[in-house]
Parts: C-alpha cells; structure tokens; sequence
C-alpha cells in the first residue's frame, strides 16, 4: 500500500509545480503525462490510472475576467409596487377560495393565512402553498398537482406569469380547482 501511495505524492508535487501562467488548468493530458514522467504504465490498475484516464472537467476553461449577465432593471418591480401587487394578489385569492370552499363538498377545505402565507388545504386532494418572496418579486406556489412554480408580474400581461411556460397564476389554479373539486372557479 505505501507503494502506491509515494508515486500518488510525487504526482500531486508535479501538479503544484504550475507554470506561470494564471490560467492553469489541469486537464487529464497533463496527468497521464506527470504518470508518464514517475515511469508508471498506462496498464496500472493503481489509484493513478484512474486518475490519469479520467477528465476532471467537460466544459472550456471559464473566463473569470467576464462579468455577469446584465439584469434589465427597467422590469424590476419596486419593493412597495411589489408588496401592493401581492399583497393584492393573495387578498383576493383568500376571498375566493372562501366563496368557493361554500360551494364545493370536500373533505378537509381548509383556508389559512398567517406570515404572508397563504395556505389552502383541500384534505385529501392536497394542499397549495402561496407565498412572497420579496428578494425576487415573485410569487411562490406549490401545487399537489403540478409542483412548485415561481410566479413574476409581467406589466404588459398584467399577471403573475411563470417564465418558463407562460401560464399565468390564476389560469393554473382555475385549471387545478376545477380538476381536482370538480367544480369550476372564477379568480379572474
């Protein structure tokens, strides 16, 4: 066993003898050659083999000198416009789950709100989970159908809108109610 570890030591010495370039990146080349170096053959089935035959990275190099993505601040809502506009949002959902939970049979309908959370319980059919998430304006759901979500105000839409399918809150907890109770629901 300590065999094989003096020729890994060696090995790991060749690797902090780094050129001077500051983009030095070790690549699985420069391995089997530093094995190569320590007189090892490429048949060892030693702890070096693998390393010297495995790449250590798929991507290109990164370019740290890059910054990030420029943020469109023009479409950042505001913090107070934010909190107007959920705020809102959650009101007005709370009330018409209310109406709704009067006309629909289901076990276990249950509506809280507490810490800006709403919380619509449907028994055994599931449970929904609305919250702010102000760092991000969004609005967060969580759907015993459908998963989680993350809702943005689109200012030309005028509604949440999740970015990835384009489907607006309120039109997938309509669909959802609907499936799920059997009755449909207005929240528009």
């Amino acid at each position: 066993m300590a065999s094989r570890l003096l020729p890994l030591r060696r090995l790991s010495r060749l690797l902090l003898l780094k050129p001077p370039s500051s983009n030095f990146r070790p690549s699985s080349s420069l391995l089997l050659e530093a094995s190569r170096s320590l007189h090892l053959s490429d048949t060892s089935h030693g702890p070096l083999h693998w390393i010297a035959s495995r790449s250590f990275c798929s991507s290109p190099p990164l370019n740290l000198n890059e910054g990030p993505a420029a943020i469109d601040y023009s479409s950042v809502l505001q913090e107070d416009e934010f909190h107007k506009l959920a705020d809102s949002t959650i009101h007005d959902l709370q009330e018409k789950f209310e109406e709704y939970g009067d006309s629909v049979q289901v076990d276990g309908f249950d509506i809280d709100y507490g810490n800006e959370v709403l919380t619509l319980k449907l028994g055994d059919l599931g449970t929904y989970v609305l919250n702010k998430q102000t760092p991000n304006r969004q609005i967060w759901l969580s759907s015993p159908v459908s998963g989680p979500f993350r809702f943005d105000w689109d200012r030309d839409a005028e509604a949440w809108i999740y970015r990835r399918t384009k489907v607006k809150l309120l039109t997938l907890l309509e669909s959802e109610m609907e499936q799920l109770c059997g009755e449909p629901i207005s929240l528009s």
